[in-house]
């Protein structure tokens, strides 16, 4: 099944940059993932195990490095790159 996430990082330092950029870098590495930035959040699509366990695995990390961070974060299930005239089968 595939899902997708919108997520926000809030770091809550005054250097809020570089914990970002290296967030969405490191899913952006993740085999099978599809991840888009904005001005206000990343969206990573793929499989729901994949996705998860990459959330997973990556939130840990930023929350080893900046312990004061916040996360926010929407799913939504299905593609969002599919329309309803060109959905995956």
């Amino acid at each position: 099944m595939r899902i997708a996430v919108d997520i926000s990082l809030y770091p809550l330092d005054a250097d809020y940059v570089p914990p970002i950029k290296d967030f969405i870098e490191r899913l952006a590495r993740r085999p099978g993932l599809r991840v888009e930035t904005n001005a206000m959040s990343t969206q990573v699509a793929g499989e729901h195990d994949a996705v998860f366990a990459a959330l997973a695995d990556e939130t840990r990390v930023t929350f080893a490095g900046k312990p004061r961070a916040v996360f926010v974060m929407k799913v939504l299930g299905g593609d969002p790159a599919a329309t309803p005239d060109h959905a995956p089968e």
